[in-house]
């Protein structure tokens, strides 16, 4: 095993270690929840982005992940209550560079180390993510484990990482999803200057699939003038197409999620039937990252697992429809297979200009569209937000998505 010395920092802090299936090891200090002692193991992934560290954390779609931070100070502006995509921390475990124990910023309420610690998850400081980083570049994302039990040899940690489960094959969205409930908060003191708040008359009524959703998603589709309501993962289809044939709802929206998109396969089911009705009962859908996932696998094409994934706030995609250029918000470590979308009559209409990778499709002939990136940002820039007005647009002329 292969073993990377980090700089030296706090000797007040617990020592700790990180254990990559491939024999890795990176030393570092733990923080947050250290006690009592114990190893978690989950993948191991990066982001790049230089903030946003809490909204990460809490993002659904990091549910049994590791998650480092390339950025080499992490807890500068501490933590508070509002800076949050859900109720909890999801990630399992937490990897920085340089830890810092005293924040500015007039709205935090807590460092970062007390944040972890009130949420019960183990974080690990003082380790060259530099280093590892381009270690998940070259051999893929990982299993490991973050340890803070001294009394576990390195030897048994890797033989406990290497008999993980993998990301691949795993449900997890059914599980991130909630019950049946309404959501209403917009993006209040968040909304960009440039972006007037939308108020209709008879507002649309958007079906969310919950699959882990971000509530930065379900502000953005409010800001619109929607009225939205969470459904679980599991919600049949009948009951779906019932509402909307009754005129009950307007739209169906699919979230983001964690897992591999290919396990969830009871909402593929669901999705796959709702495509299958007649033109005059299709419900005008829109999907975001797992769900664009979703809606791809249902109408036919085929998903894969990316080698580390695109996890970043300054991802740079192309909208082929207008030949625009757009930095987006990206967590995502699976893709869709280009050749299986079109073959399922799937038109790309956003490509990853890094490496090429679908980000966005829609269907010919029916009003149903999807986009890889994170529209809603939270962290990221805001040039995608345009995709809730689209799917309005969509929503109130029940046709095929056009170029916006």
């Amino acid at each position: 095993m292969s073993t990377l010395w980090p700089m030296s920092s706090s000797a007040t802090q617990h020592d700790g270690r990180l254990v990559l299936e491939d024999g890795s090891i990176f030393r570092g200090q733990c923080f947050g929840a250290t006690r009592p002692a114990r190893a978690v193991t989950a993948e191991v992934v990066f982001n790049t982005a230089l903030t946003g560290y809490q909204e990460s954390l809490t993002d659904p779609s990091y549910t049994g992940q590791i998650l480092t931070m390339t950025a080499p100070m992490i807890g500068v502006y501490g933590s508070n209550d509002e800076d949050t995509e859900s109720g909890a921390v999801r990630v399992s475990g937490f990897i920085v560079r340089e830890l810092v124990e005293s924040p500015s910023n007039q709205r935090s309420t807590r460092t970062l180390t007390q944040y972890l610690a009130d949420e019960g998850i183990l974080g690990l400081t003082g380790v060259d993510t530099r280093a590892l980083t381009r270690r998940l570049r070259t051999a893929g994302a990982m299993r490991g484990a973050i340890c803070s039990d001294p009394t576990l040899s390195d030897e048994e940690l890797l033989a406990q990482v290497r008999s993980a489960p993998s990301m691949a094959g795993q449900d997890l969205a059914t599980e991130a999803g909630a019950g049946e409930k309404s959501w209403s908060d917009d993006l209040g003191d968040w909304r960009p200057g440039s972006r007037v708040r939308s108020t209709h008359a008879d507002a649309l009524h958007v079906l969310a699939i919950d699959c882990g959703a971000k509530r930065n998603i379900l502000r953005n589709l409010v800001e619109t003038g929607c009225r939205v309501t969470l459904i679980a993962p599991d919600t049949p289809a009948s009951e779906i197409q019932s509402k909307f044939d009754a005129g009950e709802i307007d739209g169906l929206f699919i979230s983001n999620g964690p897992g591999d998109p290919a396990a969830v396969e009871t909402t593929v089911g669901v999705l796959r039937e709702l495509l299958g009705a007649a033109e005059d009962r299709m419900v005008p859908t829109f999907g975001i990252c797992l769900g664009f996932q979703l809606l791809a696998l249902a109408a036919g094409a085929e998903t894969y697992k990316l080698k580390f994934g695109h996890r970043g706030a300054n991802q740079p995609v192309k909208n082929l429809l207008t030949g625009r250029v757009e930095i987006t918000s990206q967590n995502h470590g699976f893709a869709v297979d280009p050749a299986s979308l079109e073959a399922a009559g799937g038109d790309p209409t956003h490509i990853h200009l890094n490496d090429g990778v679908i980000c966005g499709f829609r269907l010919r002939d029916k009003p149903v569209f999807g986009v890889q990136h994170h529209p809603e940002a939270s962290p990221g820039p805001h040039d995608a937000s345009y995709l809730f007005d689209a799917f309005v647009q969509m929503m109130q002329t029940r046709r095929p998505l056009e170029a916006t």
